[in-house]
């Protein structure tokens, strides 16, 4: 996984440039008022810095006149300017780093917003975890820079260019010697900001991968803590942060050599100006207030020429991380909504038919999962999908909800092929209970309620008794309202598929889909599912995959998969007399148990 994404790094390296910024102004352009008057107040702030100066000088050489009222107005005049200075630069702050927080939050909900649409075609080739990283890393880079060096760097630039006018108005002379020094001062920033910007996308790229690392092993702790593989994760995760680590070292000792380099020969050059301009006081060639003047004027040139040197490091880390972003958001989904879709026609019957589907996972483009099947499911029937494991039965409720587009063939509903019609409008009229069911980390009641949000608290109820989930639930601290932890961790395996068939129950779709939704399911609860299952199927186009062929003899048929195929078709009792795959499961599980 690293160095896959150090590949992507070194691959997407030449695009990387300031001018990536730019493409961030679809978020800041809602806000063009707010940045016109955080502009107005940086102008005026800057400019207020820039007179500063030439208030100073009258102070100092105000000393030397004999009238005490015109010394006090000059030190008037100072104090109402930098009181003006702090109310400008408060007001600044205040509206960059609101427009800041705002622009930031605007992208990060612009990029979820994209993400949990992609399908999972699209996430076989990123891991989670890295998308995380983008969302939460790379934004807050780009906080930081937006509501901070942004402003920092167009302030700095201001006074860089405002000071060095005005120095030129103060000497001519003086300034020349100090425009001598600026060739001197560019060569270094140039030659190691192209490396500074090479290792800020590498240490983003390392920060994304060690997130996406923290990603799996968290989620997965349980099963890693069963394997007593607790040190072995460590060890990988501490591997990825040490790189992380070491790539964000040589960048801050890169960047730290160039602000020592760029700030040493500025000041080293400004105490040689001002000793040629101290010698000029001397022999009357300018007054003590003029040198003041040209003092503060080079200071503060030279503090915004090395801030900005310090920055430019931070415009560039912020434009990789925009590339990112953008590229989350420009990214090509394999499955996509038609332009004008199809409408299906009301009421939905549930019909749904497979035309010579041929089908492999973009993960595994040389293995079929599906080869050329075909079947049509009548509207109201049970159909059983069954088969050893890697026959394709997933592989087609995955193709029916339209995750993943097969290769060819067509896959229809009441006739409309999946691929015309908007994929939220077709899925609104499916239920499904996956076999590792998603339970999230909100009650129990929400948990159900999201098959259906405008559901009732009966509603909920009398879905949780139909999956015989009921019972528990009530027995819980707070019963249906009681917190079921981050993926249901509070609850058992069973307790879990309950949860989830009650969710199914309550959306009331008239396409149901099971897969392996009693698994998990002690005999019992099995029993009383699978009645409630059969009480909904009466209604229902149902689409049921197991392993274990005593919940689907009822169905109206029974597909047998194998490598692909429908090798069999017919009733539980026909194909079992028919002999073959089919009748080898059966006699296996029936007579020696699953």
């Amino acid at each position: 996984m690293a160095d896959r994404t150090l590949q992507d790094a070194a691959e997407r390296e030449k695009s990387k440039k300031i001018g990536a910024l730019s493409q961030l102004w679809p978020f800041l352009k809602p806000y063009r008022m707010m940045m016109l008057m955080a502009l107005i107040a940086l102008v005026v702030t800057a400019c207020i810095s820039l007179i500063l100066p030439l208030a100073v000088r009258r102070v100092v050489d105000g000393f030397q006149s004999s009238s005490a009222v015109l010394l006090d107005g000059y030190f008037s005049a100072a104090l109402a300017i930098a009181l003006l200075l702090a109310i400008g630069t408060g007001l600044r702050y205040y509206l960059v780093t609101k427009l800041g927080e705002r622009v930031v939050a605007d992208i990060r909900k612009a990029v979820f917003d994209r993400m949990i649409r992609m399908s999972p075609a699209f996430f076989e080739k990123i891991m989670t975890g890295e998308v995380l990283s983008r969302i939460t890393t790379d934004t807050t880079l780009l906080l930081s820079v937006i509501s901070s060096s942004i402003s920092v760097a167009l302030r700095n630039t201001m006074i860089l260019f405002g000071g060095l006018i005005l120095m030129l108005f103060t000497s001519g002379k003086l300034t020349g010697l100090v425009l001598l020094l600026v060739p001197i001062v560019i060569v270094p920033i140039v030659v190691l900001g192209r490396r500074l910007r090479k290792l800020s996308r590498e240490n983003q790229e390392w920060i994304a991968s060690s997130s996406g690392t923290a990603s799996e092993a968290l989620l997965s702790a349980q099963t890693i803590q069963a394997f007593t593989a607790e040190a072995a994760q460590s060890e990988r995760f501490s591997d990825v942060t040490e790189k992380s680590y070491a790539s964000a070292h040589t960048r801050i000792q890169t960047r730290a050599v160039m602000t020592v380099i760029v700030i040493t020969l500025i000041f080293f050059g400004v105490v040689g100006v001002l000793w040629i301009g101290a010698r000029d006081v001397r022999t009357g060639g300018m007054s003590i207030g003029e040198l003041v003047q040209f003092v503060i004027y080079a200071i503060m040139v030279a503090g915004a020429a090395g801030a900005l040197s310090e920055i430019w490091g931070e415009l560039q880390r912020a434009a990789g991380a925009t590339e990112r972003l953008i590229d989350l958001l420009g990214a090509t989904d394999p499955v996509n909504d038609p332009d004008a879709p199809v409408q299906l026609a009301s009421p939905v019957k549930g019909e749904i038919t497979f035309d010579n589907v041929q089908f492999s996972y973009p993960s595994r483009p040389n293995t079929s999962a599906l080869d050329g099947v075909s079947f049509k499911v009548k509207a109201g029937e049970t159909i059983a999908l069954v088969g050893p494991s890697g026959a394709g039965k997933s592989t087609i409720i995955q193709l029916l909800q339209r995750f993943y587009d097969p290769q060819s063939g067509r896959i229809s509903i009441d006739g409309s092929p999946i691929d015309t019609l908007a994929r939220a409008e077709f899925r609104s009229h499916i239920a499904l209970v996956p076999q590792d069911p998603v339970i999230f980390a909100a009650s129990a009641a929400d948990n159900i309620r999201f098959g259906r949000p405008d559901a009732t608290d009966d509603q909920v109820i009398e879905a949780a008794k139909a999956a015989a989930a009921h019972d528990f639930l009530a027995k819980l601290p707070e019963g249906y309202d009681s917190y079921v932890g981050e993926r249901g961790i509070m609850l058992s395996g069973g307790q879990k598929q309950r949860v989830a068939i009650a969710r199914a129950i309550l959306r009331d779709a008239p396409i149901l889909l099971l897969d392996e939704a009693t698994s998990a399911l002690d005999s019992e609860s099995e029993k009383l599912v699978q009645e409630a299952v059969e009480d909904m199927a009466k209604t229902r186009t149902t689409l049921i995959v197991a392993h274990r062929l005593a919940t689907v003899k009822k169905a109206d048929r029974i597909f047998v998969f194998e490598d692909g195929k429908i090798v069999a078709t017919g009733t539980h009792d026909a194909l079992v007399a028919e002999g073959g795959l089919y009748a080898r499961l059966a006699r296996l599980q029936f007579t020696q148990g699953e």
